[in-house]
């Protein structure tokens, strides 16, 4: 384990958009994800013609990191969400630096 911050990315099968509430479900995720310990950011990504969703999330440690993509995969399975992709990295501080990543 490491205390480098640590990108992790999620990839899964995204369901078809609701209706108010299902929009008031996932800005409920939103505001659970942003009280995550340890998360600096996250990105949101869908792609409709392919109709996957996930998202980039940044934390203080590869431990956070694994401790949330535990939560997360657990909370998506429940959901009947199946195919759910993760990927951990680490980044380069000054190139990400050069392009003006938001990595502080």
């Amino acid at each position: 384990m490491t205390d480098t911050p640590t990108l992790v990315i999620f990839d899964f099968p995204a369901r078809p958009p609701g209706g108010p509430e299902q929009a008031a479900a996932i800005r409920a995720l939103a505001e659970d994800i942003a009280a995550e310990p340890d998360l600096l950011w996250k990105i949101w990504t869908e792609s409709a013609e392919e109709k996957r969703a996930g998202g980039i999330y940044l934390f203080r440690s590869r431990a956070a990191a694994e401790a949330y993509h535990a939560k997360h995969a657990a909370r998506l399975t429940k959901a009947g969400i199946t195919g759910i992709e993760a990927t951990y990295r680490t980044f380069n501080g000054p190139l990400t630096a050069i392009t003006r990543g938001p990595v502080g």
